[in-house]
């Protein structure tokens, strides 16, 4: 066994870094829901929730596809097909997870149980899609889009356009880069008989499906703030995304993919962040 402590394992295996990328629109969801700061309490329980259900989709991830991750050379190094942690470890840690996510949901607005699993089935049939359809890209966008509605749900008991505004945003986003990601496994994919949209439809078309798939992102954070009379900070902070958003798409061409990580993980980590910051401004100004 490895001589990586073994919390590090978990950590590597879950990625808690890549938590940026969904708990700051839980967050401006929130935020926006109630139109000023919702309380320390409701954050910090939609931070336990978001934790455990992030921790949980990611170690269901990685136990549908552990097979699939030891036969692709970039993959084959995550802890389990490299015997750093075992299958009965991670179906552990991914029950423990679930137990953290329902708690953290049994102390929000009471909808909020009846909803998890509309959250939890989605993350437990995502892994599997690939092997039947390209539309996975979108089905994961969907499903960390629910980040942002159930920030909104969470401290008030109700949905809203403009929280279905910021969920399209998110999916879109997620779905966008998400497909930037797999042009690293379009071989392999095609190899191994899986789907997404660059291994289908090649490179030139799923960097133009990303690029669409942004624009829209763009669009309905717009809608949200035009649907709220959102002000002036909150638009330079949707420009400065749009912007951001651009830079991503031109860090990667069907020619060289060589910055795809830098455009995965920098890019967007900066984007979630100035995102809440703006959103967090604007309403303090208000």
């Amino acid at each position: 066994m490895s001589a990586v402590p073994l919390a590090q394992r978990f950590a590597n295996l879950v990625r808690f870094e890549h938590t940026v990328f969904a708990l700051p629109y839980a967050y401006v969801g929130a935020i926006l829901a109630v139109g000023g700061w919702p309380g320390i309490s409701p954050l910090g329980w939609i931070t336990v929730a978001m934790f455990g259900a992030r921790s949980f989709a990611m170690a269901v991830n990685r136990l549908v596809d552990a097979a699939i991750d030891a036969r692709n050379p970039r993959t084959a190094g995550r802890e389990l097909p490299a015997g750093r942690l075992r299958r009965g470890q991670v179906v552990a840690f991914a029950l423990v997870s679930l137990l953290v996510f329902i708690a953290g949901v049994s102390q929000l607005a009471p909808i909020t149980r009846w909803l998890a699993p509309l959250v939890i089935v989605p993350m437990v049939i995502y892994p599997y899609l690939k092997r039947y359809t390209p539309l996975c890209h979108l089905w994961l966008g969907a499903v960390d889009g629910l980040a942002p509605v159930g920030g909104w749900v969470a401290v008030t008991g109700h949905f809203d356009l403009a929280a279905w505004l910021l969920g399209a945003a998110v999916a879109c986003w997620i779905a966008g880069f998400d497909v930037i990601y797999a042009t690293m496994d379009i071989e392999v994919d095609r190899a191994q008989g899986l789907h997404s949209i660059p291994a289908d439809f090649g490179i030139a078309r799923a960097l133009h499906v990303s690029r669409a798939l942004h624009a829209l992102s763009v669009v309905a954070l717009a809608g949200v703030g035009l649907s709220l009379g959102l002000g002036p900070a909150y638009a330079i902070g949707v420009v400065a995304v749009a912007l951001l958003l651009a830079y991503e798409q031109q860090l990667v061409s069907s020619t060289d993919l060589s910055r795809v990580n830098m455009a995965f993980l920098n890019v967007n980590g900066v984007i979630a962040l100035l995102y809440l910051g703006a959103v967090a401004l604007d309403v303090a100004l208000s």
